[in-house]
């Protein structure tokens, strides 16, 4: 009896889980640059003092989905969008090195090009702080950095840094809780001067909303599948009990 309800419980448990990893997708269908969360269930042996006899379900987060999002023309100057596989370089709130793609870039009061949530992006020098006051920006293909300083001519572009764009591997990095990507090996990864982005252009989330949703749903149903269980294995117990006191 005990095998039905461990069962049941542990696997209305993930679904839960599970639903909370679809709805954070959802909840991200409008974030600049979001991979959504994969979600998957396996069944794991439970080990304990005695035999290995009772068997749990467990959600997972294998990954995340890599497809490319929709391109956005924006026509602004400071926004950035990652074309094809590659990042480009920010520091964390600790002060390392990961990456995003989230390229609604903005500059800070001090010159600072940062991210909407104020990141500090990272340029092949550290992190790219620009002259100030600038009348014109310009960012190129290869991420290098162009501006007009206030009061210079109008054919006047000095280059004054370049944006660090990466490419490692999909299955050499993970994403945090904090949205941002990293080496599982906690390395920084080298510039890959292949990868390329498109200015005055930012790449949308990459959710399927529909396919969440349908998801969300399935997933739905089967924690009212497991609940009915436990009710049921209840039930059985009650009746059990009653069977042995006639007894």
């Amino acid at each position: 009896m005990d095998r039905v309800l461990y069962i049941a419980m542990s696997g209305a448990k993930e679904n839960m889980h599970g639903i909370s990893i679809k709805a954070n997708n959802l909840a991200n269908t409008g974030t600049t640059g979001f991979k959504a969360d994969l979600e998957q269930a396996r069944a794991m042996q439970a080990f304990g003092e005695g035999l290995p006899t009772r068997v749990f379900s467990m959600t997972e987060r294998p990954g995340q989905n890599f497809d490319d999002g929709a391109i956005t023309m924006t026509e602004r100057d400071l926004d950035i969008a990652v074309t094809g596989k590659g990042w480009f370089a920010v520091q964390d709130a600790d002060g390392n090195e990961a990456y995003s793609r989230d390229g609604n870039l903005q500059l800070s009061a001090t010159g600072v090009l940062q991210t909407a949530g104020g990141l500090p992006v990272i340029g092949e020098q550290g992190v790219i702080q620009l002259p100030l006051p600038v009348q014109k920006m310009e960012i190129g293909k290869d991420g290098t950095i162009s501006v007009r300083p206030q009061g210079a001519p109008a054919n006047v572009m000095e280059p004054v840094a370049r944006i660090k764009l990466v490419s490692p591997a999909f299955a050499d990095i993970e994403k945090g809780l904090d949205g941002l990507f990293r080496r599982k090996d906690g390395e920084v990864a080298e510039a890959n001067a292949t990868v390329s982005i498109q200015s005055g252009a930012l790449e949308t989330s990459n959710v399927n909303a529909v396919g969440e949703m349908t998801q969300m749903i399935s997933l739905q149903r089967q924690f009212e599948v497991q609940v009915k269980m436990m009710k049921t294995a209840e039930e059985m117990d009650r009746q059990h009990n009653q069977i042995m006191r006639i007894i």
